[in-house]
């Protein structure tokens, strides 16, 4: 079926979709970069097969006749220049630079282009110079150490932000030891307990019930960095506030109302800034940068436990209620503050500044952002293909979430990320990250050795972090979790069955290396594996709702985690309570196991197939794997019968062209009831057929 990119565009504008006068203009401005270009183009640039004879030459043609079918489709499918000519690529580039007055000197739009469409291949490129090849290779081969001062000073600012939230989370832990009695809540009582939990959880009960749904509406209207700093505003002032408001002589009202607009900060400031960074890194440290919010908010964490050891022997000074627990509680305030005095000489992203038409203004910033000026021009391109294929998908918010639900791959994609979100919560790390400082209490610790307990805690959460930028690439998402889950639910068990250990000294040891060991495990696996999963199970339409829900999950959990452990804990004691945690634990592995496919290796666009493998299907196949699987990797039986596994077969370029045709077919269908194109009806009737499966 022959169809130009023009029309191929028009399939997915929705009919009943209008656009204003700025958005026509927008598209209209970039209509010629896509226009006459046919199928036929897109076939004759492929990367030859190798020939037969020189494959004889090697002796297996069949494995080199794979790897280079291998290389087509991945190509094929991952960029979207490399099935256009050279020239044709190349041309495009000048017209992008033409119609958005964008300086083109010595055709550097035109080379960079080409070099978009073939960016391994630069050391074959005539039309490069030597300093140009020379930052194109520092670039792959030096990815870290090759990126600009503003590159760095965005990822430290992001860094910053991180470590807020995880202040955040944490100085309220060491401030419970003192601020219930101060407000009236000491008392034990069921609704004390209940009111504690409450406070405690206000921030999180604010981002799942509302400043998660305002972070796509304020990043539209102020952009990226702005929103980072709107929000580490909020988070500075809400934390000041919480320890130098009218909290000690008005009771718990105004502990909770702060808290819960500490929520403002946090809500929109975690979904905004991994966003900020993706947009700015290469692609090569791109990868990297999908776990450092939650390597970071270790970092943040190990910080808040510091302060309330810092503060933990601050006199009252005539200071109502005690100034310690105030101290700590205002201390989040710090990175907070840090973070405003960076954002604002940080570059806006690019990506947000092309949204809006500010091309010039996001070359400017590409530039700062890229050690090399042809680098800069080749991202700008490329961002903007992407930026008009991403504007060609955009449907209403309401025919969006449908689609959530009634596209098998979104809906697949949607459960492995809900999924992870509520494992991260309900595995139990955050019981420990909030209330560590009781646990070890009650365990038989002194109030400063529960703190100093508690620090041991935050030290192995951040440090057990690093090595899960070398494994989780290596080993695999899906191979992380299935091995870490079981040791999870032990070592919440052995640290809850030590309760019942009558001598202290040993009583608390057994609780400590319980603890720790889960926290040290935790922080390789559960900790960073979902915010990739999530990232990694939406395409390219659906990625910012299937990342609002993920967020709104995670935090609506979090909430109902700490609102219910104190009075969890006093009706079920700390050994039934670590034991809840522990079955879900046991529960994770079965969820995982049954309904998450592995992501390593995969590009974005193979992943639509792997999630739209039927769920029915994928959870048979796991069913009948069991077995196998428990003789090959606990038996350690070599030699175990198994069957392929479930994910994409690299098709031909031929069906991949039909299956994308019929996708994105799919995806208009909804909106667009009068298709003339007879090869379009037959793909949506196709599609609606199969659709319906799970």
């Amino acid at each position: 079926m022959t169809r130009d990119l023009h029309s191929y565009r028009n399939l997915h504008q929705p009919a009943e979709c209008e656009m204003d006068d700025k958005d026509e203009q927008f598209v209209e401005k970039s209509e010629p970069l896509f226009q006459q270009v046919t199928h036929d183009e897109l076939a004759t640039t492929h990367t030859p097969s190798p020939s037969k004879g020189d494959a004889e030459e090697d002796g297996d043609y069949s494995k080199l006749e794979k790897e280079a079918n291998k290389e087509k489709n991945v190509s094929a499918r991952g960029n979207k220049l490399a099935a256009l000519p050279a020239e044709r690529v190349a041309q495009m580039g000048r017209e992008f630079a033409e119609q958005y007055e964008l300086p083109n000197d010595d055709d550097i739009f035109g080379r960079a282009a080409m070099l978009a469409r073939e960016p391994e291949n630069y050391s074959q490129m005539d039309f490069l110079s030597e300093e140009e090849k020379a930052a194109c290779h520092a670039e792959v081969t030096r990815p870290w150490t090759s990126m600009t001062r503003q590159l760095i000073g965005i990822i430290c600012a992001a860094a910053m932000s991180a470590a807020v939230q995880g202040m955040d989370e944490t100085v309220i832990n060491g401030a419970m030891l003192f601020y219930p009695k101060v407000l009236g809540l000491g008392s034990g009582s069921k609704r004390d307990e209940w009111l504690e939990g409450l406070i405690n959880g206000a921030p999180y009960l604010c981002c799942a019930g509302f400043s998660c749904w305002t972070t796509d509406w304020l990043n539209n209207r102020l952009g990226r960095k702005n929103v980072i700093f709107v929000t580490c505003a909020v988070s500075a002032i809400t934390c000041f506030l919480q320890g130098f408001g009218p909290t000690g002589t008005r009771g718990w009202h105004y502990l909770f109302a702060f808290r819960f607009l500490l929520g403002l900060g946090i809500g929109p400031k975690s979904a905004t800034t991994n966003v900020y960074l993706a947009e700015c890194a290469t692609k090569q440290i791109r990868g990297c940068t999908c776990i450092f919010w939650q390597f970071f908010t270790a970092f943040g964490i190990m910080w808040g436990y510091v302060f309330t050891l810092i503060f933990y022997r601050v006199k009252p000074n005539g200071i109502h209620g005690g100034l310690n627990w105030r101290l700590t509680l205002g201390s989040a305030m710090i990175p907070a503050l840090l973070v405003m005095v960076q954002i604002p000489f940080c570059p806006e992203s690019p990506r947000w500044l092309m949204g809006k038409g500010r091309y010039k203004e996001a070359l400017e910033n590409t530039i700062k952002i890229r050690p090399h000026r042809l680098l800069a021009c080749r991202d700008l391109f490329y961002q903007h293909v992407l930026l008009m294929e991403e504007e060609s998908l955009q449907l209403p918010f309401w025919i969006r979430l449908k689609e959530m639900f009634t596209i098998r791959r979104n809906r697949n994609g949607l459960l492995a990320s809900c999924i992870c979100a509520f494992m991260q919560q309900f595995c139990g790390i955050n019981v420990i990250a909030y209330y560590s400082s009781s646990i070890f209490l009650d365990s038989g610790f002194t109030e400063i050795s529960s703190l100093c307990a508690s620090l041991g805690f935050g030290l192995i959460n951040f440090f057990f972090a690093i090595p899960t930028f070398f494994m989780i690439d290596k080993h695999g998402r899906r191979y992380l979790l299935l091995r870490t889950f079981p040791w999870l639910a032990l070592f919440l068990l052995i640290a809850g069955f030590a309760f019942w250990i009558p001598g202290e000294q040993a009583r608390t040891g057994v609780v400590s290396m319980g603890i720790y060991v889960f926290s040290a495990i935790y922080s390789f696996s559960c900790g960073p594996v979902p915010f990739l999963i999530a990232a990694e199970s939406a395409n390219l339409a659906s990625r910012s709702l299937n990342s609002s829900i993920f967020t709104v999950v995670l935090w609506g959990f979090n909430f109902i985690l700490s609102v219910t452990w104190p009075s969890m804990r006093r009706a079920m004691t700390a050994q039934g309570a670590f034991g809840f945690y522990a079955f879900w634990n046991a529960m994770g592995f079965f969820m995982v196991y049954f309904c998450i496919p592995e992501t390593k290796q995969y590009t974005l666009e193979e992943l639509d197939e792997v999630f739209d493998v039927p769920l029915r299907t994928r959870i048979k196949y796991n069913w009948l794997e069991m077995w196998p699987n428990f003789q090959y990797h606990v038996l350690r039986r070599k030699n175990v019968m198994r069957r392929a596994p479930l994910g994409p077969q690299l098709p031909s370029l031929s069906d991949w062209e039909e299956k994308a045709e019929q996708e994105h077919v799919e995806r208009a269908a909804s909106l667009s009831s009068d298709r003339s194109d007879s090869d379009t009806s037959e793909a949506e009737h196709e599609v609606s057929g199969s659709g319906r499966d799970i």
